[in-house]
């Protein structure tokens, strides 16, 4: 059923309020948004209400955008302190762990889904290795969680979209017949390297440019349109020339809150409201998307394969990458549980089913459902956890 603007909009303004006026609530339940907003889209799909198909082109630009918000609003939120001296975990995370959940998930895939080449199952433990950082946000933002596990969290979260993207497309390559992997390797880590450097030049000019405004300072109401103007520059510029715009987001946010720790608190405040907007859409457009694709694989692989991805694959990967630190078992196996798959993912899928390898539906498929595992079983567990190591921390 096809819906015109004025319906969009009213279908649209009826969930933002809806999320907006249940927030409070929910902050004390287990439920959260990201649940929420799923189950709104599969409703609303299954009542014929909204339908989304995976080649719709402004599928990927809704959550492109949902992705560049959140990351650059989870950047401002990095403290320089935290950054200087607890940058040893989020290495390992990021360095280990990733690559760990990669390969594992990949094995797994291989295993359970027979009909996948080698580059295949590990396009689909590229698209599943991130973090998301939209579900991770109510953890990070939980001042009872230990400020070493929400700074770990965010900077993974943050930065491992756009470090797992290069792996995406690399697979999606080596996927397709015909791909050279050895010289798109070389380019997709130089693009990674050229985002950080935008990013990076981006945040530090627009810190000092802050001081030497026309009039000496903006007006209030702009503040907060200033900083997202330096979010949607990053990507665009880097995705412009030959960098990697989702690390260039996230370094950008990093580089500015550094640059000037007393940023008015509105560059944080309106790029939260206008992420969390877009991550209500996408999770809504999401849970549409499931009831439109369906599952044609194997049942019994699925329901064998997200639980090793959930209980095995992450929890094991971020274990071993702790292996000789001094970090609290309570900390590292609520780090190690709370890996949740969400936007970045969604993009990534979204990227392997409009590539052309062999068995593209599978590995979207799959990934959708394992995606949809994820935000369920993560998103009614982060206010548990949280509460759960808050006490652990107490005693």
């Amino acid at each position: 059923m096809g819906l015109d603007l004025p319906q969009v909009l009213l279908v649209l303004g009826l969930l933002l309020t809806a999320a907006a006026g249940l927030s409070g609530w929910l902050h004390g339940t287990v439920l959260s948004i990201s649940v929420l907003s799923l189950g709104a889209g599969i409703g609303l799909a299954l009542a014929d209400v909204i339908e989304v198909a995976p080649g719709d082109d402004w599928l990927v630009v809704v959550i492109e955008l949902a992705l560049v918000m959140t990351l650059f609003s989870d950047g401002l939120l990095v403290e320089e302190e935290l950054l200087r001296e607890r940058w040893r975990a989020p290495v390992r995370t990021l360095l280990a762990a990733m690559p760990l959940t990669l390969a594992f998930i990949g094995l797994a895939a291989k295993a359970l889904f027979p009909d996948l080449s080698w580059a295949e199952a590990f396009l689909l433990g590229a698209v599943l290795s991130p973090t998301d950082p939209v579900v991770t946000s109510s953890v990070v933002s939980n001042l009872g969680v230990p400020a070493g596990v929400r700074h770990t969290l965010n900077l993974e979260s943050g930065l491992n979209d756009g470090l797992a993207l290069p792996f995406v497309l690399f697979f999606l390559i080596l996927a397709e017949p015909g791909g050279d992997a050895a010289r798109s390797g070389l380019e997709l880590a130089g693009e990674a390297v050229v985002g950080a450097v935008i990013g990076a030049a981006l945040g530090a000019g627009a810190g000092r440019l802050i001081g030497r405004l026309p009039g000496g300072a903006m007006t209030e109401r702009y503040e907060g349109v200033y900083a997202l103007g330096v979010a949607l520059m990053a990507f665009g510029l880097a995705e412009a020339t030959i960098g990697n715009g989702l690390i260039a987001a996230f370094v950008a946010g990093i580089v500015l809150a550094v640059s000037r720790p007393e940023i008015p608190e509105a560059f944080v405040g309106f790029n939260e409201s206008v992420s969390a907007t877009l991550q209500v859409a996408t999770f809504v457009l999401f849970g549409a998307l499931i009831v439109k694709i369906g599952f044609h694989a194997s049942g019994p692989a699925l329901l064998a394969f997200v639980p090793f991805m959930l209980l095995i694959a992450r929890p094991a990967a971020v274990l071993l990458s702790f292996v000789g630190t001094r970090i609290p078992r309570s900390e590292q196996w609520f780090m190690a549980w709370f890996g949740p798959k969400g936007v970045a993912s969604m993009l990534f899928a979204l990227l392997a089913a409009e590539s052309h390898a062999p068995h593209a539906t599978i590995v979207f498929e799959v990934a959708s459902f394992a995606i949809l595992a994820s935000i369920i079983a993560h998103g009614l567990t982060d206010t548990v956890g949280a509460n759960w190591i808050a006490r652990r921390m107490r005693a």
